[in-house]
């Protein structure tokens, strides 16, 4: 989302009175670097730690929340920006070949357009769910990112999306073998969805 669409997209939120919460990403660099400073600065009104084990994972989220505050007054972002939401996740994953562990960090950062309670912060957790699950699964098993369809792309989009539901269905384990076996013409991979 482009910093054009994001604002627009806030006015329409705040014209429909909905809540919106938006990742900022590096093709919003003013927006993040302002975030960044915000956070390295100021003092957050609220912190949430959680902690997820499990499978040789180890993860640890801290969600801050702060009050924006923006270089000057007249900010055109300044009445539709409620709130900046730091996430820092902080990931030990253990090798089961090796059986060391190995850390990575990660930190995201998010507008939200009225301010937020707890519970309302476990949708950014689960805006990673559909990131890993979706979206991750078009990119690395469909080679979305790679198409180079420049004519009606929003046709193959759908096709893949139409093969995703149906392997989503089938609750197959492997994706990529799934989908091998229907190429080579092994139709039993779609026909449990196609027949219910």
């Amino acid at each position: 989302m482009t910093p054009c669409t994001a604002k627009k997209t806030f006015q329409a939120a705040a014209e429909a009175r909905a809540q919106l919460v938006v990742q900022l990403k590096d093709n919003q660099p003013t927006l993040l670097q302002q975030a960044q400073a915000l956070s390295a600065t100021g003092k957050p009104i609220m912190t949430e730690t959680s902690v997820t084990r499990g499978r040789n994972r180890h993860e640890t989220r801290i969600v801050a929340v702060f009050e924006p505050v923006w270089g000057g007054d007249e900010t055109e972002w300044k009445p539709l920006v409620k709130q900046v939401i730091q996430v820092t996740r902080n990931v030990l994953q253990r090798s089961a070949k090796t059986g060391l562990w190995s850390s990575s960090a990660e930190v995201a950062y998010y507008l939200a357009s009225a301010p937020l309670i707890a519970p309302q912060l476990a949708a950014i957790r689960n805006h990673w769910h559909i990131e890993n699950k979706l979206h991750y699964t078009r990119d690395v098993t469909f080679q979305e990112d790679n198409s180079r369809i420049r004519t009606n792309p929003g046709i193959f989009a759908r096709l893949r999306s139409f093969a995703y539901n149906i392997l989503r269905c089938n609750k197959t384990d492997s994706f990529n073998q799934t989908r091998f076996a229907a190429a080579l013409g092994n139709l039993n991979a779609l026909r449990h969805w196609i027949l219910s």
